[in-house]
């Protein structure tokens, strides 16, 4: 599926046809290279991909080459003025420009560019309570229940829980081992000791699809980097690297004809989500993410250390953690207001 991606971003550089480097490859293939040479993610490539191409249109497809920082300042400016795109997404499209002009046209203008940051604005995390929480989960079913419980009962991101492999859960020491998370980091979080029952019934199904596929002649999973050659043929079929929420379907892949199945895709269990939060009637923009900011809040408020909370999350920065003292139903710093004593 990633690989099929890729080939459509590849593809997708006769879309700027005129932008060919001087070598005779295209402006998208060298930047798929360059991405793939610093082990950047599929997603960081699609956006960025799409950031370039966005970036040559507004300019009438003319070569990056050709332009410099006026026209990614007037490219920028477009996007907050016209598109009125939050600052996030602004930062996102000048990352990609930075990108373009360091990595593959290496040219100096990108350490002239830095200074073109947008402010983001410092916003509070939107926090269900245990209550609107439970609600939430109660009005979901089936797979798409069992990922939010795990969610909220761990602080796992939606990708960190849809990429998760079945030896990646250990059921008897508790633990969920995040295997290339955000910034490429792994980190053990906790396994809720409420889900073992639905998890062990959910994987034994797994096992079961698992086993009709490989006697249909699939069974196949993608292998990070290139263990499929460290580890040989045997580990893409074998049943610790299956991904523990597979697809409904399988799928074949173009480059090697084997019968692969991917990971549930992270939109049906957004859909889902969506769908509860509507039933259960919360008054607020909850999401996926929502149930990880509701693990961190809810274990603050219950007492646990702050570090141990910025372990869970794998927060770099204590700092970003101590956002959630801010949510509190305590009030800013965890205090009881004067009025209430």
């Amino acid at each position: 599926m990633i690989a099929g991606a890729q080939r459509r971003l590849r593809g997708g550089a006769e879309s700027v046809a005129p932008c060919v480097m001087a070598n005779g490859e295209t402006l998208l293939s060298v930047l798929h290279d360059r991405i793939t040479a610093k082990h950047y993610s599929a997603r960081t490539e699609q956006a960025y991909a799409q950031w370039v191409r966005r970036y040559v249109r507004f300019h009438g497809r003319r070569h990056p080459r050709e332009l410099g920082e006026v026209q990614v300042r007037d490219f920028l400016t477009h996007l907050a003025r016209d598109e009125q795109v939050s600052a996030s997404t602004q930062n996102q499209a000048l990352a990609a420009l930075l990108f373009l002009y360091r990595e593959v046209l290496a040219l100096p203008i990108s350490g002239m560019m830095q200074h073109l940051h947008a402010k983001r604005p410092e916003r509070l995390p939107v926090v269900m309570t245990r209550d609107e929480t439970q609600r939430v989960l109660q009005a979901m079913r089936g797979t798409t229940r069992l990922m939010a419980s795990l969610m909220y009962g761990s602080g796992m991101r939606l990708m960190e829980c849809c990429t998760l492999r079945v030896k990646d859960v250990d059921l008897t020491r508790g633990e969920i081992v995040i295997r290339s998370g955000k910034g490429q980091k792994d980190r053990v979080t906790m396994l809720p000791q409420r889900v073992l029952p639905a998890l062990r019934v959910h994987l034994d199904r797994a096992a079961a699809q698992h086993a009709k596929d490989v006697v249909a002649g699939g069974g196949y999973v993608a292998l990070p980097d290139a263990l499929r050659r460290k580890l040989g043929d045997r580990a893409s079929k074998s049943w610790p690297w299956q991904w523990i929420f597979p697809a409904t379907r399988s799928y074949r892949d173009a480059a090697t004809g084997e019968r692969r199945r991917h990971h549930l895709h992270e939109s049906v269990v957004q859909r889902d989500v969506t769908n509860a939060v509507r039933e259960a009637q919360i008054g607020k923009r909850a999401t996926c993410h929502t149930f990880r900011h509701s693990f961190a809040t809810h274990l603050l408020a219950s007492g646990s250390d702050i570090r141990t909370i910025q372990e869970l999350l794998g927060h770099k920065d204590v700092r970003t953690t101590m956002i959630y003292t801010h949510v509190l139903n305590r009030g800013g710093l965890g205090v009881r207001s004067p009025l209430d004593s």
